[in-house]
Parts: structure tokens; sequence; C-alpha cells
């Protein structure tokens, strides 16, 4: 167990918040404290410079405008793309994924450049993907269904150096009709399934924490999150 304090990057919250992802910096933290574990969330803003020195970073989602304005942060301060490449896990959701690929495209046809953290492209589809995904995770590591609630018109394509994060069982997923969900990189986990997701998915939040920290963590027994991962998966 680490015997300093677990930091934990919420990555431009400002801009990159949208549908309550930042949760997911909140429950990583509540995860660790509840196993005597000292841990503190620190907010990235548009003001700050992005350390590389953190133990793990999560981003959340956003709309156009909001994504070049964080594309254009994580390219000026690449403290992110540092921390990925010595291995730190990054838990990146939905238009994250966009912003962390090689290009996305606006809904007015611009092509955007990403930060190229995953060899992915993604580009708007002609109806948006709204509603309830299940998963199965393909990520070594992972057993429990995976449940989230995707709301996304980009159309995310996988180049030959990233994998799918999940096999999709019930919705869209990466919205390409090849039944995948998600992006995985080195120790770069993307998914378009808010929620957020972390708290949906108990087993993918201690997944994470351990990457984080190095070691596995005793688990925690919470009837209401299995309770709330019944009712969620019963579609």
């Amino acid at each position: 167990m680490p015997e300093s304090t677990v930091r934990i990057g919420l990555v431009l919250p400002d801009v990159m918040g949208t549908y309550g992802d930042n949760g997911n910096a909140l429950i990583l933290k509540q995860r660790l404290r509840m196993r005597d574990i000292d841990a503190e969330v620190v907010q990235i803003t548009l003001s700050d410079p992005v350390p590389e020195s953190l133990d793990i970073y999560t981003l959340g989602g956003a709309e156009d405008s909001a994504q070049r304005l964080a594309t254009r942060h994580l390219d000026r301060y690449p403290g992110l793309q540092r921390a990925a490449e010595r291995g730190a896990p990054v838990l990146a959701i939905c238009a994250a994924i966009q912003v962390l690929g090689h290009w996305y495209e606006t809904s007015s046809g611009e092509r955007v450049s990403g930060i190229s953290l995953f060899d992915v492209t993604t580009a708007p589809q002609e109806t948006r993907s709204i509603g309830e995904v299940i998963s199965e995770p393909t990520l070594e590591g992972l057993t429990a269904p995976l449940t989230g609630f995707e709301n996304h018109r980009g159309g995310t394509t996988l180049g030959p150096d990233a994998n799918a994060f999940a096999k999709v069982t019930h919705g869209v997923g990466n919205g390409v009709g090849d039944g995948r969900e998600g992006v995985v990189q080195g120790s770069v986990i993307g998914t378009y399934m808010h929620g957020p997701v972390l708290a949906r998915n108990p087993e993918l939040a201690d997944y994470l924490l351990a990457k984080a920290i190095g070691s596995p963590l005793p688990p925690l027994e919470l009837p209401e999150v299995t309770q709330l991962r019944r009712e969620r998966l019963r579609h």
C-alpha cells in the first residue's frame, strides 16, 4: 500500500465535465478512503498546466466548443501524455476519447487534430446513440459486465494500435457498427459510458486504483452498489 497520499487528477472539469463525469474522481477517492488510504482530487482547469506527476487521471465528456479548448490546452501542456508514457492510468469518457485520438470531426464537418494518445479517429454519424449500454469487458483483469449510459453522435474507429475496451451486448458502443465499446491503449482506457461509469462498475474503479498504487486492493462490500448494478443490468 502507498505510504503517501494518492493524487487523482480531475482534468479540465471546467470544460470536460458534462453528464456528471467529474464524479468518477470522487468515487476513486472514496474507494481509497474506505480502505484507509489517503487520497486527494487535484483539479486541473484551463488556468493550470497539466502535471505529469499525479497517480491517476480522469477526463469527462463535452460539447464541440469545449472539446476544442481542451485539445488546445492538453497540446500546450503535455503532462497527461507524459504521465501516460510512464504508465499512469487514465480514464477518458465520451468526448475525451475523441480529444485523445488522432482527430475528430465536429458536427459542422470541421476536422480537429487530437493529442494522439489513442490510435482512433471519430466522425459524426447520422443518428445519435443514446440510452443504456451493457458490454462484456475484453480488457484482461475485468470479469464483470459493464453498464453505463451512452449519449453521443460520434462514431469512433479503432486503428491497429488500439484495442476495444469491451464488446456490446445491449446498446451501440463506439457507433460504427462493429459491436465494440471504448478503447484501450497502454495505460489509457476510454469509454462512452456515463453514469458516472465508476459508480456503476466498481470492478473497473478498483482495477484503475490497483494500477495507480501498484498493488491489489481488499474488496469492499457495498450492498447499495450491488443493487444499482442489478437494476441497470436488467436491460
